[in-house]
């Protein structure tokens, strides 16, 4: 069994004495492992770096066997990624969270957010605002969307300022404000986040930012880590760190 598709580097490990065991978020395969023969000899590694770009053949005699890879960079980034805690962090926990998919099972669409969100990871305001987004979406893909468009209590679209804890609807501030002790507060970049334009995105300032951290990162534990007995990634508090730390110098 062969098949061709594009790549990101999740993460690779040794595997004997020569080859590694490589992990590739694929467009139309999703999540998948493969050996790659000589994978550790220091022009094969430069290529599997996590979040490189690379052209893929992955090969087996059955489906379910683990197959090896055919790799050939196309975007090779790891190098530049490296030299921002911003980037460096945003990389790893983007690859944290694809970890959290069935293995092999296909989302074109974060795969393409994945591969969007690394060309601008240089730019902390736009990568935090993205890298909310994304996990947005992970949480939908896994089963456990939000309803960020519509007051919950009234129907209303306009206006809204908080997300129910428990249900993950939003409501508008009015609605919401005897209940506010008891609800996650809704940046303004994310209110209506199913009919915003792309247009608008990079522009929330650093509270808005750490308030979308926080509202993705209740329903991350409450449906996903926890539930399984795993911690967040560390690397998802490096990054909320350094782009605090980015804007803040940025405003200085």
């Amino acid at each position: 069994m062969e098949w061709t598709d594009t790549g990101l580097v999740l993460g690779s490990r040794r595997l004997g004495e020569a080859d590694a065991l490589v992990e590739l978020m694929t467009r139309d395969h999703g999540r998948h492992l493969g050996v790659v023969k000589g994978g550790r000899s220091k022009r094969r590694a430069a290529v599997l770096q996590i979040g490189n770009r690379v052209a893929a053949v992955w090969c087996a005699r059955l489906d379910e066997h683990v197959g090896t890879w055919t790799i050939e960079p196309l975007d090779a980034r790891a190098a530049e990624l490296m030299a921002s805690a911003v980037a460096l962090n945003g990389v790893q926990t983007l690859a944290a969270h694809l970890r959290l998919l069935p293995e092999r099972d296909p989302h074109p669409e974060l795969f393409e957010a994945m591969a969007a969100i690394v060309d601008h990871l240089g730019e902390p305001r736009l990568a935090g605002e993205l890298i909310v987004r994304f996990e947005l979406a992970v949480i939908e893909a896994l089963g456990f969307g939000l309803d960020l468009a519509t007051c919950a209590l009234t129907g209303a679209t306009a206006d809204l300022a908080w997300v129910s804890p428990r249900s993950g609807r939003a409501a508008t501030r009015v609605a919401g404000a005897p209940h506010a002790a008891k609800l996650l507060a809704l940046p303004g970049f994310l209110a209506g986040v199913e009919t915003s334009e792309p247009a608008t995105w990079g522009r929330a300032g650093i509270d808005d930012l750490l308030a979308g951290f926080r509202l993705t990162g209740h329903f991350l534990a409450r449906h996903v880590w926890e539930p399984r007995g795993i911690d967040p990634p560390a690397t998802r508090e490096g990054l909320v760190s350094a782009l605090r730390r980015a804007l803040v110098s940025a405003v200085d």
